[in-house]
């Protein structure tokens, strides 16, 4: 006759008591983080780590550049003048000694004009030199009454530009037709 015969090891596994939050054949404690501090302190680390990585990734000079840009090509064709003179410094220089206030009147009396306005920029071509930066571009510009441009120019534009308080402004601007 054949007697079942348990081995031991298999005895004392089963004499155990595992429902103490054990997972598998391993003891409580056997091959785990000792504690729950352990867990914390690791989170922890993990957490200042991604902070400092978020931390240090700042937009690069020359795509903060290009987004200000952007946002003053919307502000023109939506006739919003505070968002467009908010990234216009106020020693801007422009054609025959324009300066900030008769640039936003050059705007005004244009907006005035044409009902709708439209403005498609050209490659830009960016140097950054230290604080400061040079923009070159070709600027079409369209405007009328309806819903058809009944106006439209293509400018060559130099703009010149400097960080100030972290922010991109425009500190010069030439412009001349191009046909």
């Amino acid at each position: 006759m054949l007697h079942s015969r348990v081995p031991q090891s298999a005895a004392k596994a089963a004499a155990t008591d595992w429902s103490n939050h054990s997972i598998g054949p391993y003891p409580p404690g056997t091959g785990k983080a000792g504690s729950v501090w352990f867990r914390a302190v690791c989170t922890g680390l993990l957490l200042v780590g991604l902070a400092l990585v978020a931390g240090c990734r700042s937009e690069p000079p020359e795509a903060a550049l290009r987004a200000t840009i952007d946002r003053m090509q919307a502000a023109a064709e939506a006739r919003d003048a505070g968002a467009l003179a908010d990234a216009v410094s106020v020693e801007f220089i422009g054609p025959d000694g324009m300066d900030r206030d008769q640039f936003r009147r050059t705007l005004a009396l244009v907006w005035l004009r044409d009902q709708q306005v439209g403005v498609q920029l050209g490659p830009l071509d960016v140097k950054l030199v230290g604080d400061g930066a040079t923009v070159a571009f070709t600027a079409g510009t369209s405007g009328g009454a309806g819903w058809l441009p009944e106006r439209g120019q293509l400018h060559r534009v130099k703009t010149g530009w400097r960080l100030e308080d972290g922010e991109w402004m425009l500190v010069s601007a030439s412009w001349e037709p191009m046909l």
